[in-house]
């Protein structure tokens, strides 16, 4: 289970360091997105939005690939998966594969982090 972690691991970064630099470099050219998903897609580019997901996700990217702050990378990347979800959810109803790797490789690496979560669903804290 260990290498399914890493490989899960590595290659979740992989995929959000290369389209969190994406978004800064832009070396993955994207075809025109027709309607609404178009119009959103275009006030997130004009409005710079898109430096601020970008930058989340090449930070998280990297933090999973050298291996540091896995647990905050993955809720970094929680955050992403959701907005991904809603997005394909409600306004492109399509490309339901693209966010079912990454959150298949998420459950993956969340899973054997476990732990690292554990005082976050804990249902009454002891004030320090």
């Amino acid at each position: 289970m260990r290498i399914v972690t890493i490989v899960a691991r590595v290659l979740l970064g992989l995929m959000f360091t290369v389209f969190g630099a994406n978004g800064f470099l832009f070396f993955i050219p994207a075809p025109p997105i027709p309607g609404l998903a178009g119009e959103f897609m275009r006030v997130v580019f004009t409005s710079h939005y898109l430096w601020l997901i970008s930058g989340v996700q090449l930070i998280a990217g990297v933090l999973l690939l050298i291996d540091r702050y896995v647990p905050i990378a993955l809720i970094m990347l929680a955050a992403m998966l959701v907005n991904i979800w809603t997005f394909h959810i409600t306004i492109m109803q399509s490309g339901y594969g693209m966010p079912i790797v990454p959150t298949v490789l998420w459950l993956i690496v969340a899973v054997s982090e476990r732990r690292a979560f554990a005082p976050l669903l804990a249902a009454k804290t002891q004030p320090a």
